[in-house]
């Protein structure tokens, strides 16, 4: 369900592992494209997607009958998505998200929007998380990611399901880990692109991670994770993909906002959703709740939302009081 950048890579993921696959998307020209040259010209010009993939602008034509119905639409649009959609939902299909976000004004995760407004149990609900840049995938290059679902038999039903010589799947019931995993490091993405920007180099970054990867674990451990989650594909092997490849839509945003232009003037020129972005404010008032402390987190909220300037946050940031490197878990 979504036929953009990721929507028509993990339909072709699943094409090639087998799978007969309907994408449903808005617009009827690239549903035309996708239908009679086998191509998504918007986001992978002269790629040839299998022929098994077949689209429709219609949402319950597509659903109809479906065993799994990946979700791949901007995390902020689910709710209002899954409201029109909800009636056509197959019975016993397994929602899988694809979404790497937090939803605003709820700090809800997408598979606890999904459960809420569809009414479909935690077993049925599975989360596809790890490192994987679209442009990279299409070229069939080897990576990884992880099934998270509450249910490990669901978990290996979706493994099996994308599972092909150049998609590895591993499997988790952390739904949580894998989900804010794949949520904060969109945030602290953004601000190593910041840095890009200004021109800082690999200390910056590797501090920026390393410190991120711990603001990311503080408040996994709050909400019930499991700690080792982050040290895997869908914290630690996301968070290095997005902060480092340019590739990394929230990276390229931060990069631009670095190199002096304005939040206005980045979202004018950004074709693609770049999740931190909205996800910032998300994820602050999800740690403030929860009492967790995330100063990376923090600085880009401030910056993107409350015109704190990037010299101010930089400085709020590197002079905060000292700590032992390792709390609040």
């Amino acid at each position: 369900m979504g036929a953009g950048s990721w929507g028509t890579l993990f339909a072709k993921v699943l094409a090639d592992a087998g799978c007969e696959v309907k994408v449903w998307g808005r617009r009827q020209e690239i549903i035309e494209a996708i239908n009679d040259r086998h191509e998504n010209p918007d986001y992978f010009p002269g790629m040839t997607l299998p022929s098994e993939i077949r689209a429709t602008v219609d949402a319950a034509d597509a659903l109809a009958g479906a065993e799994f119905v990946a979700l791949a639409v901007p995390a902020q649009t689910l709710r209002a998505n899954l409201s029109v959609w909800a009636p056509a939902l197959p019975v016993d299909g397994v929602m899988i998200s694809l979404m790497k976000g937090i939803e605003l004004g709820t700090g809800k995760r997408m598979s606890e929007v999904i459960q809420e407004v569809a009414d479909v149990p935690a077993e049925r609900i599975s989360v596809v998380s790890g490192p994987n840049l679209a442009p990279e995938i299409a070229e069939g290059q080897p990576c990884a990611a992880v099934a998270g679902c509450a249910d490990e038999t669901t978990a290996q039903r979706v493994q099996a399901a994308c599972m092909t010589p150049y998609f590895r799947v591993y499997t988790s019931t952390d739904v949580i880990g894998c989900e804010l995993g794949g949520a904060v490091k969109n945030v602290i993405a953004l601000c190593v692109g910041v840095t890009a920007g200004l021109g800082y180099g690999d200390n910056t970054r590797a501090m920026l991670m390393t410190r991120g990867l711990a603001e990311i674990t503080r408040l996994g451990a709050a909400l019930g994770a499991d700690e080792h989650t982050f040290a895997g594909l869908a914290g630690l092997g996301d968070l290095v993909a997005s902060c480092s490849s340019p590739l990394a839509r929230n990276r390229t945003f931060g990069e631009k906002l670095g190199r002096g232009m304005t939040v206005e003037q980045v979202i004018a020129i950004t074709r693609q959703t770049a999740e931190g972005v909205k996800s910032s404010e998300a994820v602050l008032e999800l740690a403030r709740k929860h009492n967790v402390e995330m100063p990376i987190t923090e600085m880009v909220a401030s910056v993107i939302h409350h015109g704190m300037s990037i010299r101010d946050a930089t400085t709020a940031l590197m002079t905060r009081s000292p700590k032992p490197e390792r709390y609040g878990v």
